[in-house]
């Protein structure tokens, strides 16, 4: 199993910045501090939802059909998901 990046803190659970990145290749490491991606700020079921988003071409219609629930539904969770996503860039 793999190990996942931890983007909460286990102590306050705020979000986690990088502070190094290292390159396996020829050892070079990056320090400072910079935020998370975006994508990485999300919840997994909200990360699952964008990646089943992108392997339907966008069509919520497909998607609802495959996750066996009704197209408002779909709607209303990518419509949940973009206010999240504006929230965050704040």
């Amino acid at each position: 199993m793999k190990t996942k990046l931890p983007t909460l803190c286990p102590s306050c659970e705020s979000l986690l910045n990088v502070s190094q990145l290292s390159c396996e290749n020829c050892q070079t490491v990056v320090q400072g501090t910079y935020p998370l991606p975006i994508f990485l700020k999300l919840s997994p079921k909200e990360q699952e939802f964008i990646l089943q988003f992108f392997l339907t071409s966008g069509s919520l219609k497909e998607m609802a059909a495959q996750l066996g629930i009704s197209y408002p539904t779909v709607r209303n969770q990518l419509d949940d998901m973009i206010q999240h996503i504006k929230d965050l860039n704040i």
